[in-house]
């Protein structure tokens, strides 16, 4: 018996969508408003799933509560209010897109989780656009 668990967090961040090495027409061209020099933010919404077998004592697949400071350590902590192109290394090299949070979210987890655990990040950067990552 396998069950799905997940617990949602919420983080608020800037970023500027851009490539380093074309023009700021080429920029906008792919990126628009996105690529603003200014940068702009999100109200983030983090969803982490873990899917398991109910440990036969608790009931539990993961404790929620252990999940919880797990995400508020790895991600809220270093995320939350931040400009995510200039107050983070993972996005110093890295375009910072809805995409890209959601791989770099899961690969912070991933090391903490059992390996029999399954992880999936579902991060939604609006209320229509959303990422999901699986590993």
């Amino acid at each position: 018996m396998k069950v799905t668990i997940g617990r949602t967090e919420h983080f608020n961040a800037a970023h500027r969508l851009y490539h380093p090495e074309w023009t700021d027409q080429q920029n906008v061209a792919v990126f628009g408003p996105c690529s603003n020099p200014h940068y702009h933010g999100h109200n983030y919404v983090l969803t982490v799933r873990l899917t398991g077998q109910p440990h036969p004592d608790t009931g539990y697949v993961y404790d929620l509560k252990d999940l919880s400071a797990l995400i508020k350590r790895e991600i809220l902590d270093t995320f939350d209010h931040r400009n995510l192109n200039l107050d983070t290394e993972d996005f110093r090299q890295l375009n910072p897109t809805a995409e890209n949070i959601a791989v770099v979210c899961w690969n912070r987890l991933r090391p903490h989780l059992a390996p029999e655990l399954a992880l999936s990040v579902t991060l939604h950067e609006t209320d229509r656009n959303v990422a999901e990552y699986h590993g």
